[in-house]
């Protein structure tokens, strides 16, 4: 039992994958899905929405405004009466999977990357590794532990890696989207000091198996650089 509600097994379908993914959700009487603020695209009008702060952080909800601006606010769905339907998606273009989180292996997840988590599922933003931003240039990561399933969404396709004990992967951390917390990390520059600063690539991550690690196909950063390649000249124009 999870936030005082029975568990179950969750009814679940990903239309409209690999690009345009969108997770549609079949909640029984009184089961509850947690999401993101802001991903839920329709609902049934018996489903019952509460908003709420997943975790309070060890800097509170103000240092986390001003810090790194990462608050994070979810919703919790609920079907009253009878059987409801939710459907969820992200702003990135690409796919929806699921985890399944188990008391055995848990997962460390890009924020942005999250959508939606059954209520067994924990996800604890007070772990350093969200508040204090070690994953860098912006990108912070939650702790999912607890037994259930967590949807991520990823721009483009989603990459699996299976490593092996002491097997190493060197992710670059714009790419990178979760890996199991059975695997211990490093984060570092990307070659020496020149290549950090001119190669193009920032910071990467050193992830040491066993376990599993998930890469997006694509950089949202990447993408947005070459979107201002386009309006830069144009704007310029404009301002002329």
């Amino acid at each position: 039992m999870a936030n005082g509600l029975p568990m179950q097994p969750l009814d679940f379908e990903v239309k409209y994958r690999p690009s345009y993914s969108m997770l549609v959700v079949h909640l029984k009487p009184n089961q509850l899905i947690t999401a993101e603020s802001g991903a839920m695209t329709y609902m049934s009008p018996n489903v019952q929405v509460q908003t709420r702060m997943r975790e309070k952080s060890i800097l509170g909800t103000l240092g986390l405004s001003v810090l790194g601006r990462q608050s994070f606010f979810v919703n919790d769905y609920v079907a009253i009466g009878g059987p409801g339907e939710a459907a969820f998606v992200a702003a990135p273009v690409g796919d929806i999977d699921v985890i399944e989180i188990t008391s055995a292996k848990g997962y460390v997840i890009q924020k942005a990357a999250y959508i939606a988590s059954t209520s067994s599922v924990n996800l604890d933003v007070q772990w350093e590794g969200f508040t204090k931003g070690l994953f860098g240039q912006g990108l912070f990561m939650i702790r999912a532990t607890g037994q259930g399933q967590l949807f991520i969404n990823t721009f483009g396709a989603l990459d699996r890696h299976a490593l092996g004990a002491g097997e190493k992967l060197i992710v670059d951390n714009f790419h990178l989207v979760a890996f199991s917390n059975t695997c211990s990390y490093r984060v570092t520059g990307f070659g020496g000091l020149k290549e950090t600063i001119l190669g193009g690539e920032g910071l990467v991550t050193e992830i040491t198996g066993p376990g599993e690690v998930l890469i997006q196909t694509k950089n949202l950063k990447e993408f947005v650089d070459w979107i201002w390649t386009l309006m830069e000249p144009r704007i310029q124009a404009k301002a002329r």
